[in-house]
């Protein structure tokens, strides 16, 4: 079969424009099947199970917008003397949007000496002493950097917030990379803030035996009785609810990508109708030479494999390009989920290019190798 490769480059060559054409709305429409599958992967992994499962938010009840949840600070006191409670952690939330954005901000005020601790930042830039010198220094995540432009020595201003960066830093948790940390106290008298002896949260790290239903059912009876009431819940349970609503959205987004699989499978399928038909007389030629009907059929299938295989490659590649340069995320009541490029996403979109190509190519290929010869010959 692979000494038939000259040929059927040189047919898809033979109609350039054709071709040409194809290749990119193809390749447009597997860029978008890329970003939305890497948004519903991003959402797969908040959703799965996790290091975050053995941590627990304790916010206020029935809030989830971190402008409108305030907890007393001294709840993080009352909370170490919970059996199973290993370490507590005050956090203030800012964002400049509660609801669905793409470029979502998002500050966390904790105290510098709990900072490293509570998370495993690797700076890649700039010096954690440097942000522990200043009040208003700030350690901003890569995708934010990046999306913003950001770098060390450099002031911005977000609503009413204006920190400096002391450090850019990476995370193995994608949705990290789309945080900024900044002292606690600072962030509670930010101008506009008036919250100092409040935090919107409490991050609880559990002992290593410690069950986390039972220690967070605990700490709201232990807060119970206290000036504001509490949920608790483990954290990956909390970064769900959070983004329930958004969560549905991208479900329905998921229609998007196979209406664009849809687009790939006509687009295909059409030019290699188009391309069978203009060489009927060819395909004649082809089997009064000895070629056999099935091996006719395999040449016009690996037309519309090429066309589609190359299509994914452009395509697939873009989007690997795009989510990785520009560090998109999505997010909601200060919860991210990062758009990212991965092994994965990229191998879904060779196979699924494959497959659509294949598909695309069955009945132009049946066709082919069902034409009458001495009446394709007889064709003008």
């Amino acid at each position: 079969m692979f000494r038939f490769t000259p040929y059927v480059v040189k047919s898809l060559w033979g109609h350039r424009a054709r071709t040409a054409l194809t290749v990119s709305g193809t390749a447009v429409a597997l860029l978008v099947f890329c970003v939305v599958a890497a948004v519903q992967e991003g959402l797969d992994r908040l959703a799965r199970p996790s290091e975050a499962d053995r941590t627990l938010v304790v916010f206020q009840e029935n809030q989830f917008c971190p402008t409108n949840s305030r907890l007393p600070e001294d709840y993080a006191r009352l909370i170490a003397e919970v059996p199973g409670v290993r370490s507590v952690v005050p956090v203030q939330v800012f964002t400049n949007n509660c609801r669905a954005s793409l470029d979502m901000v998002v500050f966390h005020g904790v105290p510098p000496g709990q900072l490293l601790a509570a998370r495993n930042l690797e700076l890649l830039s700039g010096s954690f002493s440097a942000f522990e010198d200043r009040t208003d220094a700030a350690l901003v995540g890569q995708a934010v950097a990046r999306r913003r432009g950001l770098e060390v020595g450099e002031s911005f201003t977000v609503g009413e917030v204006t920190v400096s960066v002391a450090g850019v830093f990476a995370s193995p948790v994608a949705a990290e990379e789309n945080f900024i940390y900044t002292h606690l106290d600072f962030l509670q008298r930010a101008p506009g803030r008036n919250a100092v002896g409040t935090v919107t949260q409490l991050e609880v790290e559990l002992a290593e035996h410690a069950d986390p239903d039972a220690t967070a059912a605990a700490i709201d009876a232990r807060l119970r009785h206290g000036p504001v009431a509490t949920a608790t819940r483990t954290k990956g349970v909390f970064q769900r609810e959070a983004i329930g609503d958004l969560a549905e959205l991208i479900g329905f987004a998921q229609w998007l990508g196979y209406a664009c699989l849809g687009l790939v499978f006509s687009l295909v399928a059409t030019t290699t109708v188009m391309a069978v038909q203009d060489r009927i007389k060819e395909h004649a030629v082809l089997q009064t030479l000895g070629l056999r009907p099935m091996r006719v059929f395999r040449l016009v299938l690996a037309e519309s494999l090429v066309q589609s295989m190359a299509a994914g490659l452009l395509g697939i590649g873009l989007g690997m390009l795009v989510l990785g340069w520009w560090g998109f995320s999505i997010g909601t009541e200060g919860v991210a989920i990062a758009l990212e490029p991965s092994l994965r996403l990229a191998v879904l979109g060779a196979v699924v290019s494959a497959a659509v190509g294949l598909l695309a190519g069955l009945a132009p290929a049946y066709q082919a190798a069902r034409t009458e010869i001495v009446a394709a010959l007889r064709q003008a």
